[in-house]
């Protein structure tokens, strides 16, 4: 199977077309006017995403494809969204008998369908959808059970998601396609304009940021004292426009760097302000004078940041056998999107979509919550891909070398 980004492109807009047909058919089905938030096309690891589902009672309706496109098709809803859903359409419940079941199921079946029948219309083609399920549990297995398309272990698979609310309730839900490989290969070479990347480069790129994220949190561990680790939960394709949603609204300390070679982008640390100040106290002997982020605690985070933006690249550097240089830290502290906007509008002048490694920093006993956004130039990433040998990715050195920017 090989992927280009024209191809996932097209992936990206037709999940997005059938996420809008989705969240239609529910506002005139249950009168309640509804929102589309982020859709994206995730590769993600099978622990991962079965990791998602280990807190709280989901309900969910699933379906199997054949036909156009082989898989499964998956509405997952927190168990108290599904209820409040059935009270729009039928008298108040709290829980799920014969008759509420069948209501929700209806309801999970229909926006099965806007999703299905928007993949249906783009590759005009015909998809058979299977009977709804109703399943419903607190762990990953009633909801995966039989799904050979869903990932395990640390099998990388293909996975599409988008998110939809109902305005102004507390009603969200997640829909989840696992295309079947066989099938999403055809439809790849159907719609690639390129050469494309083999998809094991693609899976070796993920491995390889995996370990540059255990360069990082080693080096983290060393400087502030505070036990470490950084999880790569996803490699994430969406649509630049949208990367500002996914950033928290609220004050954020961020340090951010353009890096160039093979391949060159942007790569930026946002922390919450507590966890800055942790970091300031953990790494200033004594702590920082006052509240703010000048003087000391600036140079201190900033300092961090560049030696993890190091602990990254370098690593990429030594797997993909080339050289990748990095700009000096800029400190950013602003609220929300705004912290990344200008990222978003440089690379918005060349490109419409981005991979994001979806990374998150944590510290044990500490609040240290660092979210990572990594953004390779998409056509220096297939350039990266094409050359990578896979092999190398457990083999080559991903120890960091970087230089300090003390008094910045």
């Amino acid at each position: 199977m090989k992927l280009d980004v024209n191809a996932l492109g097209t992936f990206h807009r037709i999940a997005r077309e059938g996420a809008t047909l989705a969240a239609g058919r529910l506002t005139r089905l249950a009168d309640v006017d509804t929102q589309v938030g982020v859709t994206k096309l995730n590769f993600m690891r099978g622990s991962e995403l079965r990791r998602e589902f280990e807190d709280g009672e989901r309900v969910g309706i699933r379906v199997a494809l054949s036909g156009g496109l082989e898989g499964h098709s998956l509405v997952v809803f927190d168990r108290e969204s599904a209820l409040r859903i059935v009270g729009i359409l039928l008298e108040e419940t709290e829980e799920f008998d014969g008759m509420t079941e069948s209501a929700i199921t209806e309801v999970g079946h229909i926006i099965n369908g806007g999703h299905v029948d928007g993949w249906a219309d783009v590759l005009e083609t015909v998809v058979d959808v299977s009977t709804p399920e109703f399943v419903e549990g607190s762990g990953p297995e009633p909801f995966f059970e039989g799904i050979d398309d869903a990932p395990t272990g640390d099998d990388l698979a293909i996975l599409f998601r988008s998110r939809i609310e109902a305005v102004g309730t507390e009603i969200g839900f997640d829909h989840y396609l696992f295309p079947d490989r066989s099938s999403m290969a055809t439809l790849l070479d159907r719609i690639r304009t390129g050469e494309g990347v083999a998809y094991d480069k693609l899976e070796g790129f993920d491995r390889m940021a995996e370990r540059g994220a255990d360069e990082v949190a080693e080096t983290v561990t060393t400087m502030t004292g505070i036990e470490t680790a950084v999880e790569i939960r996803r490699l994430n394709f969406v649509a630049l426009e949208t990367i500002p949603r996914t950033v928290p609204d609220e004050r954020l300390v961020g340090i951010a760097f353009e890096f160039d070679g093979t391949p060159s982008g942007y790569l930026l640390f946002l922390f919450d302000e507590e966890s800055a100040h942790a970091v300031v106290d953990a790494m200033v002997p004594g702590g920082a004078d006052g509240e703010g982020f000048d003087g000391m605690a600036r140079s201190a985070i900033t300092e961090l940041g560049n030696i993890m933006a190091s602990g990254f690249l370098d690593g990429w550097a030594n797997v993909l056998g080339t050289t990748i240089d990095h700009s000096p830290p800029e400190f950013v502290h602003d609220i929300g999107a705004a912290a990344v906007d200008p990222i978003v509008v440089k690379l918005g002048e060349r490109q419409e979509f981005a991979f994001v490694f979806d990374t998150v920093i944590t510290a044990d006993g500490r609040e240290l919550d660092c979210e990572v956004y990594a953004i390779p130039d998409e056509r220096d990433l297939e350039r990266a891909l094409d050359d990578l040998e896979v092999d190398r990715v457990e083999e080559a050195p991903t120890t960091a070398e970087f230089d300090s920017v003390e008094g910045s």
